[in-house]
């Protein structure tokens, strides 16, 4: 059974706990690091990985207990809203793998590190529980602060799916899923001005009636001087990215400003870069790199690289393993 899974952690300051964090995914037998991307304005860290379920689970488990003993939520900040030091932890199928396949596994899952752990786990998109719980913003609702005082005040629709009904000393909670690929991906304006991105999110957002399957928010960015408009598409092929694009730089015209570039965080499927360099007059029969440098034109991708590529990523890494693995010469003998 083929996943990824694409942990969310509350650190991107400290890189030292974010490489231990990459380490104890890279040393789990079968668990490949495909990414790792932080942010210093959001603190937070975003690790991609994939593999046979039992692997990737292994490698998340390692993940925790190293968030554990290194992210205390009571000293965290940041501009992204979270949970916990393990803010969420999603489960995507691939290959064969089916959505119920990853919402079995989600369940189980949260339900194990909720008792190793002692932490209250919250289940969220297709593994929710109750309607209420399947936007992970809902979930989020008042942040590590709001759900550590929600559940000291004992309110009744704050208790956790798996787990106490208090936070974890150190770590908070975390929100464990099921979900199709989701694209993690941010618009930096030319302009600084954050109530600008605010205001061209809540229009571009399914729930203020924008792009279906689009979430967003509006952030500055302190390190570009840039504010952010930061979304995640959860159906790419129900509105791709090329869309969004367009979207939000109608948006921004209107507001006097415009798109400067964007930025990816993690990876994205072969298909959803096929989609926009289509859009962008690139047809199927060019080989992938010309389509990949296509997409990336179009969208002012920071920093384009193939290996963006979810395929491509998983292939290198799946080749590296075995090469890793082959016996010297003479060894077989």
């Amino acid at each position: 059974m083929l996943i990824e899974s694409v942990p969310n952690y509350s650190e991107g300051r400290r890189l030292e706990v974010v490489d231990r964090l990459a380490a104890a995914v890279e040393s789990t037998p079968g668990a490949y690091l495909l990414d790792r991307t932080s942010d210093a304005s959001h603190n937070r860290s975003v690790l991609t990985m994939a593999g046979e379920a039992a692997a990737v689970e292994a490698a998340l488990e390692a993940t925790l207990a190293e968030a554990i003993a290194s992210i205390a939520m009571e000293a965290h900040s940041g501009e992204h809203p979270r949970i916990g030091g393990v803010d969420v932890i999603p489960f995507v199928p691939l290959g064969s793998t089916t959505i119920d396949d990853a919402i079995d596994l989600a369940k189980r899952f949260g339900a194990r590190i909720a008792d190793r752990f002692e932490i209250p786990v919250y289940l969220y998109a297709r593994a929710a529980s109750r309607p209420d719980r399947v936007r992970l913003a809902d979930v989020r609702r008042g942040g590590y602060e709001g759900v550590r005082d929600d559940l000291l005040a004992g309110v009744a629709d704050r208790a956790p799916d798996f787990g106490p009904s208090r936070t974890h000393p150190r770590a908070g909670a975390v929100a464990v899923g099921a979900r199709p690929f989701l694209i993690a991906w941010n618009i930096n304006l030319d302009t600084n001005d954050v109530e600008v991105a605010k205001r061209i999110a809540r229009r571009v957002r399914e729930s203020g009636g924008g792009l279906p399957a689009v979430q967003g928010n509006g952030f500055f960015i302190e390190e570009l001087d840039a504010a952010q408009v930061s979304m995640n598409l959860l159906d790419f092929q129900a509105t791709p990215m090329w869309r969004v694009w367009d979207e939000v730089a109608r948006l921004a015209a209107e507001e006097g400003v415009a798109p400067k570039e964007s930025e990816l965080i993690g990876l994205a499927p072969q298909a959803a870069f096929d989609a926009v360099a289509a859009h962008a007059g690139v047809g199927a029969g060019a080989d992938t790199e010309a389509r990949f440098a296509a997409a990336a034109s179009f969208l002012r991708l920071r920093d384009a690289d193939p290996l963006m590529v979810l395929e491509q990523r998983l292939a290198l890494a799946r080749a590296a393993a075995r090469s890793d693995a082959a016996p010297a010469s003479g060894e077989s003998r």
